[in-house]
């Protein structure tokens, strides 16, 4: 793999936690307005949330308020550039469980090749909005989510650094995430870090395909506008933090559904005895202990669903899958809902919001069903990428997210 240190633009010290902001895509823009404070990138990122009522977010006023705001955070000194180019490490600590990931920057031929490879499919049109705001910027304001093979080097490099370093960074954000941030300016470090990724095979996307594919777009599309492209301008990498697979944590991503294909509930827990073992397990929250087993709440009961031999394939990486399972066996089979991407009868909900949140869907009214899932593993994760196969829809759920703000790449 082909990563290098940049000179990053970050916030100083005594305001970082203000500058720093949860990722666009985890927020609404009603959400986002009530968080942003005076400082915070989301100013930048979803700077809808700065007309009155909130505007469009592909309208050519907020592309341009995006712009503006990113100068004047550089002007009023909430985000200044770093004098020479290093790596960053950054923690983040949930549960009293912290990952560290390196901060650098990843190259957009590694992706064009398949080399930084992904489990997701992408939407075209998700895909050019995000290369707007790259474009526009002429940076990559957030970072995407990698994961890589765990290498013991790696791992004692950082571990003996932030042993032995003072964190430019550290605190506790309004969610309880704690997040901590080093700056790795030793040249020797430097260099042997990027030693070490030359012969590493491949990065994994956990989480930022959309921001990933456009990154890399952006990187192409600015070679093929430059005559005198030689493949060392920064244009040609993107910014990233990766993590040792080890570390990383994938919690559940549940479902959904608004009705129930026109049966009674009695029909519908009948035909879901043809594929499951179904056990009624009354009005407290099942949570589901293992792979193919799954949580279902319906009509104010909790049922545990366990999938019988024959409807997975354990030595297959898309039919191990739950989500599988659960569309082939009962979206599909039962509730034929039709293309999830598309099907307005389906929702899902990440698990960071707790099933709770499941039961409290169904018992307004507004859905029939809840399902909840067993998480997918990273080992999972990485076999379904390394044989070029896709996830469906809505599968994985990283927590905690990346703090947006920490450090931006700009691509000159």
């Amino acid at each position: 793999m082909k990563i290098k240190p940049f000179a990053g633009i970050r916030p100083p010290r005594d305001i970082a936690s203000q500058v720093a902001s949860r990722p666009y895509d985890v927020l609404n823009s009603a959400e986002a307005k009530s968080e942003a404070t005076e400082k915070s990138l989301l100013h930048i990122i979803k700077p809808e949330i700065d007309f009155d009522p909130i505007a469009d977010e592909h309208s050519q006023a907020v592309y341009d308020k995006a712009v503006e705001n990113f100068k004047l955070w550089q002007e009023r000194g909430w985000l200044v550039p770093d004098d020479k180019e290093m790596y960053y490490i950054y923690a983040q600590t949930m549960d009293g469980r912290t990952q560290y990931g390196l901060v650098a920057v990843a190259n957009v031929d590694d992706y064009m090749t398949g080399k930084i490879k992904k489990h997701e499919l992408t939407r075209r049109d998700k895909e050019d909005d995000r290369m707007i705001h790259v474009r526009i910027q002429n940076a990559n304001i957030e970072p995407v989510f990698f994961a890589y093979p765990d290498v013991d080097e790696m791992n004692k490099i950082i571990s003996d650094y932030v042993a032995s370093h003072e964190p430019e960074y550290d605190f506790v954000a309004p969610d309880g995430f704690g997040h901590t941030f080093w700056k790795i300016d030793d040249d020797d470090i430097i260099n042997r870090i990027t030693d070490i990724f030359r012969d590493i095979p491949a990065m994994y996307v956990a989480d930022g395909h959309h921001r990933t594919a456009a990154a890399a777009r952006v990187g192409a599309e600015k070679r093929e506008q430059n005559p005198n492209h030689t493949g060392n301008e920064e244009y040609n990498y993107f910014l990233a933090v990766i993590f040792p697979s080890s570390q990383l944590h994938v919690i559940d991503y549940n479902r959904v559904v608004r009705d129930l294909n026109g049966l009674t509930p009695d029909q519908f827990l009948e035909k879901l005895g043809e594929s499951f073992d179904v056990v009624e397990m009354g009005p407290e929250i099942y949570k589901p202990n293992k792979l193919h087993n799954f949580g279902m709440y319906l009509n104010g009961k909790w049922y545990s669903l366990t999938a019988r031999t024959g409807t997975y394939n354990d030595n297959d990486p898309i039919g191990v899958l739950d989500v599988t399972v659960l569309s082939n066996q009962v979206f599909d089979k039962i509730l034929n809902l039709g293309d999830l991407r598309t099907s307005q009868r389906i929702d899902f909900v990440g698990g960071i919001r707790g099933l709770g949140e499941l039961q409290r869907r169904v018992d307004s009214g507004e859905m029939a069903v809840a399902f909840a899932l067993y998480p997918v593993s990273m080992q999972q994760i990485i076999d379904i990428a390394d044989t070029g196969n896709i996830m469906p829809p809505k599968t994985t759920w990283f927590e905690p997210k990346l703090r947006s703000g920490l450090v931006i790449h700009k691509l000159d």
